[in-house]
């Protein structure tokens, strides 16, 4: 299955909620999509469908492809610890989603294609690989030669959000990964144990 290009809030009605963040269609449409997408008649789920809609969403929350979650996933349960936990905070390392966090792009999207257009550098190093894992220490920032991109600029200059695990430095347009997140740090409503029970069947 290729990466989803289509309408964000359909997904987002698929959920229930605004994955993708703010979306005004979506607070006139809070439904899911589809001719009976208001009916309140609406099955049940099973406990199996429950816990594939819990991993759907959290593959569309940050834009992974089946195979690269299912890795990740594998990852994550080998690590000591709390896998649900641990699969977070792998996805929350990613280059893409930092790059997301830091308020240099408004959206996930918008942050992968920063990346694939070789924008960003990590530890002062150009790198093109949206799933690139980054580790506590290293430094993101944008290339010299980029920072004057109104996308970018504009998106910092709306910049609120600040996390406790990121450090932003303004005078150098970057930021230092301090360390992956805690999970009550984490802001995405993703019940992350349905997940670890959907692969352990």
């Amino acid at each position: 299955m290729a990466r989803y290009r289509g309408p964000k809030t359909k997904i987002a009605r698929k959920f229930g909620e605004p994955i993708f963040g703010a979306d005004k269609a979506f607070e006139k449409k809070k439904y899911p999509p589809g001719m009976h997408g208001s009916s309140k008649k609406r099955r049940k789920l099973s406990e199996y469908a429950t816990q594939l809609q819990e991993k759907q969403k959290a593959k569309y929350t940050y834009g992974l492809l089946e195979r690269q979650f299912s890795n990740l996933f594998k990852k994550a349960s080998q690590k000591k610890g709390v896998t649900g936990e641990l699969l977070l905070q792998l996805l929350e390392g990613r280059l893409d989603n930092v790059v997301f966090r830091l308020g240099i792009s408004p959206s996930r999207r918008g942050a992968r294609q920063l990346v694939s257009h070789r924008h960003i550098t990590v530890n002062g190093k150009i790198t093109n690989i949206p799933s690139y894992s980054v580790k506590p220490g290293d430094i993101i920032g944008v290339r010299e030669k980029s920072k004057s991109l109104e996308s970018i600029n504009e998106s910092l200059a709306s910049r609120s959000s600040a996390y406790s695990w990121l450090e932003w430095d303004e005078s150098s347009v970057s930021g230092k990964f301090m360390n992956y997140p805690e999970r009550e740090d984490i802001p995405e409503n993703i019940k992350e144990q349905l997940i670890v029970e959907l692969y352990s069947k």
